[in-house]
């Protein structure tokens, strides 16, 4: 069987191809790092929108519905948490930046306080894993209906 060869014609158009597949390979590494916001987008100007004396009601059409809300007796506050991070496309997830938001609220619904929190001021909490010992024994659905006959 003959050998056949690349005419000349065709030649460097393969090796274009060639070199624009190379050159979007080394492009795409990149691409392996996205870089998102979760929750809100707190800007500055809606933070400066906030303002001593405002009701609930502007707060909400400046800031939208809190992520999280909290009553201290005849206090509130209203948490908004943005956090920036750095996803790999192999599912590794780094912290870049987080910002809470937290409007304080006084008895008659007006704005008291607000305050920026970054993530130097929050702490690490370890979560325990261990489980409280019950009195009596574990049984499963099928003993528990078996003895009560």
């Amino acid at each position: 069987m003959p050998l056949r060869t690349v005419s000349g014609s065709i030649a460097p158009l393969a090796a274009a191809a060639t070199l624009a597949l190379v050159l979007a390979a080394c492009n795409s590494s990149t691409a392996l790092i996205t870089s998102r916001t979760q929750g809100y987008e707190i800007s500055d100007s809606a933070q400066a929108q906030i303002r001593t004396g405002q009701s609930q009601q502007l707060v909400t059409l400046v800031l939208g519905s809190p992520q999280s809300t909290n009553t201290f007796g005849d206090q509130t506050a209203w948490y908004y948490v943005e956090t920036k991070v750095r996803q790999t496309s192999f599912g590794m997830t780094m912290v870049d930046s987080r910002t809470v938001l937290a409007v304080y609220f006084d008895k008659n619904k007006k704005v008291v306080d607000k305050a920026v929190y970054g993530l130097q001021d929050g702490k690490t909490i370890a979560i325990e894993s261990r489980r409280t010992a019950s009195f009596g024994e574990d049984r499963t659905f099928i003993d528990q209906i078996l003895q009560s006959f």
